[in-house]
């Protein structure tokens, strides 16, 4: 994979049954770090309810993961609202489900339903926005091998980031993982320009 898709801003979602309400957040994050300091914040916005059950992604191959039933029966809450992040294709994003207890109580079923479909709700709402992996690919060259250069940059649409002609040429541009192997093989008989590429 070289990219993946997350959301582009964060969304709400609800969901009530027999009087128990279950306010759903969804955001995007990046690290576990940034998860902590949500997380925190909506503690303080909805100090006054009984759970904030969640589930988060991250990584380009949703590597690492966390589901938290935050009180109730296991696997009622957590898992759902992980399920419905995963069925959405998404990852790094963190959705909080916050419930307010109505009096009767739902049931496992019932929960479970009542989790899925306030993700459901808010997710329904979000634009997802596809971010790609890029590496640094850096080419020099001697002033007569411009033409091939560009001629490089023009077949696979790179994305130029900076230009420094002095004793020697430097392009730096921005390559998708995937173009990478394609790219290697049809630039390998140019031996006239150094390229050399970088994880960023």
């Amino acid at each position: 994979m070289s990219s993946y898709y997350t959301i582009a801003s964060p969304a709400e979602g609800f969901y009530k049954e027999k009087g128990s309400k279950f306010i759903s957040r969804a955001y995007s994050v990046r690290s576990e770090e940034e998860i902590k300091i949500v997380q925190d914040d909506l503690r303080k916005e909805f100090h006054d309810a009984r759970h904030h059950c969640f589930a988060w992604v991250l990584g380009l191959e949703n590597q690492s993961w966390r589901a938290n039933d935050d009180g109730e029966p296991a696997h009622s809450a957590g898992d759902p609202i992980l399920g419905q992040i995963r069925s959405h294709g998404l990852t790094n994003i963190l959705v909080v489900v916050i419930r307010y207890f109505g009096g009767t109580k739902l049931g496992v079923g019932g929960l479970i339903q009542a989790y899925k479909q306030a993700t459901e709700d808010a997710l329904h709402k979000v634009k997802k926005v596809e971010i790609f992996e890029w590496f640094t690919l850096k080419m020099n060259f001697s002033y007569d091998m411009m033409s091939q250069a560009e001629r490089v940059i023009n077949d696979f649409e790179l994305n130029v980031q900076n230009r420094d002609f002095k004793l020697s040429c430097e392009i730096v541009c921005l390559i998708k993982k995937d173009q990478i192997a394609s790219f290697q093989e049809k630039t390998k008989d140019l031996y006239n320009i150094a390229f050399k590429i970088e994880e960023q």
